[in-house]
């Protein structure tokens, strides 16, 4: 659990930047350095390649250096352990919404009931 919790959390944090989630969208169109992806989200190289090193952290992301370019990616991992991650609790306030719109309901019919008898 303690593996799954950390794998959680960084990938988690990798997505929870809007310029790395743009960088995802932008890989998952075609490979690209890290200068075109610096140019493109207006930032200094060094900003880009801080972005770059969350998302390989987090297995979103891998990088080849040839030469003097380091070429970006989208990595390996499917992000399933963090769909049924989602989907357990989506599941659970689901559920919490409709108990709570099941009692909703029965006050309602509640205050009618009580109504006619008081008019009665």
């Amino acid at each position: 659990m303690v593996h799954y919790q950390a794998r959680l959390d960084t990938t988690f944090s990798a997505l929870g930047d809007v310029t790395r989630r743009g960088v995802l969208e932008r890989l998952a169109g075609s490979d690209a350095s890290i200068s075109d992806l610096a140019d493109r989200f207006h930032m200094t190289l060094t900003g880009m390649k801080k972005h770059v090193r969350v998302l390989e952290q987090a297995g979103l992301v891998t990088t080849r250096k040839v030469g003097r370019v380091r070429t970006c990616k989208l990595g390996r991992r499917r992000l399933e352990e963090e769909a049924a991650w989602i989907e357990w609790h989506r599941r659970l306030w689901s559920a919490r919404f409709d108990a709570l719109d099941e009692m909703v309901e029965q006050l309602k019919r509640k205050e009618k009931a009580d109504a006619k008898r008081k008019r009665g």
